[in-house]
């Protein structure tokens, strides 16, 4: 198995077990390659907070998951060790939000990835800096 067939296999896998980006937060996996990821939402009214605008810890959970998906593509469990935000532009309900995830750096078991976040109109509403730890195991079972 070639490494982007590998990588989109665990994005699968991982997203099928994901209840809380799939179910919850309505989240959509766009793709899985190697060191790349990219999920959509649609705001919803019960997104909103007290200001009318998505709740930034929401878009937090859609760079978070992004971030998740990019760091374990290669099929080596991987945890965060870190991660920040910038929120740059509010979220309006029923904007369609897409985050994607780009390794940076990956050395050894710790890796560094940036998630953008836009907006329907190709515009950055957030920007999204984790770094990652890997762990013993593989998302995938029997695949290298």
């Amino acid at each position: 198995m070639n490494e982007r067939d590998l990588a989109a296999r665990v994005g699968e896998t991982m997203f099928a077990a994901d209840r809380a980006s799939r179910d919850f937060m309505g989240m959509e996996l766009v793709s899985c390659e190697p060191g790349r990821a990219v999920l959509r939402m649609t705001v919803r009214e019960s997104m909103l907070n007290g200001h009318d605008i998505c709740h930034g810890g929401l878009i937090f959970t859609l760079a978070d998951s992004t971030f998740a998906f990019a760091c374990n593509s290669r099929n080596n469990v991987t945890v965060a060790a870190g991660c920040s935000i910038e929120f740059l532009k509010p979220v309006q309900r029923g904007d369609v939000l897409t985050c994607e995830g780009i390794e940076k750096t990956l050395q050894g078991r710790h890796g560094i990835y940036d998630m953008t976040v836009t907006n329907q109109a190709g515009e950055t509403v957030a920007m999204f800096r984790g770094k990652s730890t890997q762990i013993k195991g593989n998302v995938v079972a029997g695949l290298a």
